[in-house]
């Protein structure tokens, strides 16, 4: 079957995403949708030039639901990756700027406001329009996911955070056993949330050993941890969104129509915060936690590393309150950062979130 694919967001990854899928078979249509024509269009072009299924560009703003459901109405996709922020991962992470510093001692909670709205808008565009198709999200699905839910819009699947963590454990295993094939291999599930992604990258486990990303080896679940901790360490930056790329392909393969089923790790499945192992089957996804380990306790575990990210409780409501580090970190910045965030009601604080940072690039 030939599907169709709509990725919203032209960035690294999103581009990066788009290369990834064409080189698999069964793509017969794939759309690459972002406001900025001039940078994305002709990259889509180039895209389009190198494979053989039809590739093209949709000149679109992300935060105007009008024109995603026209969008998404006229191409009728089979799959929609969602890969649009209204910043870069990356705007701040490693600048030596005061407020960069800050708001990275934060957490990347604080920065919500600039990566909440078009995940919004889009999952709003798909409920109202009854879009049928399943929808994975990359931009910070841990604590995302898990508001929308409030309101029934979590995104089908996230992308990249625990499924980055489960590609260093598998790395480690081929590494500890090379005379294995890779299908001889045993099964790797890991849980873990985004938290976890540069302590595993780095291979800099925290000292508390309750505090590290949990690997399950085999069917009977046995735990490894070190599974995760064991590569070569990568310094934080850009460069990660190979690895995000490379985790994200497998899950979104795995939602096209005719696909096989896969056993994985992944983000917020349901609407869940933070990641655990799935199983992907006819485009629908299901958790598939090894006999040891109970739901509640792994919704426990991730919640506790989302105060690492500066999150403190998401209300029954979706409302979001921020840790008491948050609030000392961005205090000289500008203490409204940190105060409770309304995703619903959130415009001026992403107005202001996105002052203070393009102030400072």
């Amino acid at each position: 079957m030939s599907a169709s694919v709509f990725i919203l967001g032209g960035g690294d990854v999103g581009l990066r995403i788009a290369d990834g899928l064409l080189r698999q078979d069964g793509i017969g249509r794939l759309i690459v949708a972002d406001f900025d024509a001039a940078r994305v269009g002709p990259s889509v072009a180039m895209l389009d030039c190198c494979h053989q299924a039809v590739v093209q560009f949709e000149h679109l703003d992300g935060g105007d639901p009008k024109a995603l459901e026209r969008a998404l109405r006229s191409t009728r996709p089979d799959l929609i990756v969602q890969a649009a922020s209204l910043i870069s991962p990356w705007a701040i992470i490693g600048r030596d700027h005061p407020t960069a510093q800050a708001l990275n001692s934060a957490g990347i909670a604080v920065q919500l406001p600039a990566h909440l709205p078009i995940v919004l808008n889009l999952m709003r565009v798909v409920r109202d329009a009854d879009i049928e198709a399943p929808v994975a999200n990359v931009s910070m699905p841990d604590i995302i996911h898990p508001i929308l839910a409030t309101q029934g819009l979590a995104p089908t699947i996230g992308l990249g955070n625990v499924s980055i963590l489960l590609l260093r454990a598998l790395a480690a295993q081929k590494h500890r056993h090379p005379e294995l094939p890779a299908d001889a291999r045993p099964l790797l599930r890991m849980i873990g949330h985004h938290k976890h992604v540069y302590g595993v990258m780095l291979a800099a486990p925290p000292e508390d050993a309750a505090d590290r990303a949990r690997v399950y080896v085999g069917e009977e679940g046995r735990r490894d941890d070190a599974l995760a901790y064991e590569g070569t360490p990568v310094p934080t930056g850009p460069v990660y969104n190979v690895i995000t790329v490379a985790a994200a392909l497998p899950v979104l393969a795995a939602l096209l129509p005719g696909a096989k089923p896969i056993r994985f790790s992944a983000p917020a499945p349901d609407g869940l915060p933070g990641g655990y192992p799935v199983r992907i089957e006819e485009g629908a996804v299901s958790l598939d936690l090894p006999l040891g380990a109970g739901l509640d306790e792994a919704i426990a575990f991730n919640q506790r590393m989302s105060a690492a990210d500066g999150l403190a409780e998401i209300t029954s409501a979706g409302q979001v309150s921020f840790t008491q580090q948050a609030e000392a970190a961005v205090r000289d910045v500008d203490p409204r950062l940190a105060e409770p965030f309304d995703p619903w009601q959130g415009a001026d604080r992403t107005s202001r979130l996105l002052q203070i940072i393009r102030a400072i690039e």
